[in-house]
């Protein structure tokens, strides 16, 4: 690792039956403040909080997003990664 990068934090693993919720929390934590989050993490946390969000406007809000930060990248992007997408299933 680059000495010259900060370290990402690293919590431990407590075992604690509320993971799922910290997951969402931290997810709506990086569509809160999407200008200083990478769109890869910002796509992340959409489709976490598109299949895991409480009510459907967060989940309809989510959905947006995305497909906002979808249409942003260049087509070529898209289709590989759609492409792999589907080797996968």
């Amino acid at each position: 690792m680059n000495p010259a990068l900060p370290r990402p934090a690293v919590a431990p693993a407590s075992g604690s039956s509320d993971w799922p919720a910290d997951r969402i929390a931290e997810a709506r934590a990086v569509v809160a403040d999407v200008a200083h989050h990478s769109d890869h993490l910002t796509r992340f946390a959409c489709k976490v909080l598109i299949q895991h969000g409480e009510g459907d406007e967060e989940r309809e809000d989510a959905r947006r997003l995305l497909l906002i930060l979808d249409a942003r990248r260049p087509l070529h992007a898209r289709r590989s990664n759609d492409d792999d997408a589907a080797v996968r299933r």
